[in-house]
């Protein structure tokens, strides 16, 4: 189970660095899109509106894509917080076809199982004599 945890946590900073990526190129589209509507006239309006929209589709992948890469990382140094917050995004990449729905399958197969639950768990204190 172990290499399956450390498959996820690749796959998970993979994934959030392909957001990431989408991110930062999505908000560069916005920028183009207010240039345009600064250097024309007449569009002014749809160029804001557009410029609008794609900044804040970056900021939502730029979210996601930190979120997925934080879950990657923390998963690796098997924190119990990781796994919770890995299964919380599995439920959205589900829908996020192809890479998304398959990374959201896996994370569930993969955390949920109860070996993998086992290796989050943290070790019961010993008592003081």
């Amino acid at each position: 189970m172990r290499s399956h945890l450390h498959l996820l946590s690749v796959l998970q900073l993979t994934w959030g660095g392909i957001l990431l990526m989408l991110g930062v190129s999505t908000g560069l589209l916005a920028v183009g899109a207010a240039a345009i509507g600064w250097t024309s006239r007449g569009t002014e309006i749809s160029a804001a509106v557009t410029s609008f929209a794609f900044a804040l589709f970056a900021a939502a992948l730029m979210v996601g894509g930190a979120a997925n890469f934080w879950a990657g990382r923390a998963l690796r140094r098997a924190n119990p917080t990781g796994r919770l917050v890995t299964l919380g995004l599995a439920v959205p990449n589900l829908f996020v076809l192809p890479f998304g729905t398959a990374l959201g399958i896996y994370a569930l197969w993969v955390l949920l199982h109860n070996e993998a639950r086992h290796v989050f768990e943290a070790p019961l204190s010993q008592p003081h004599a």
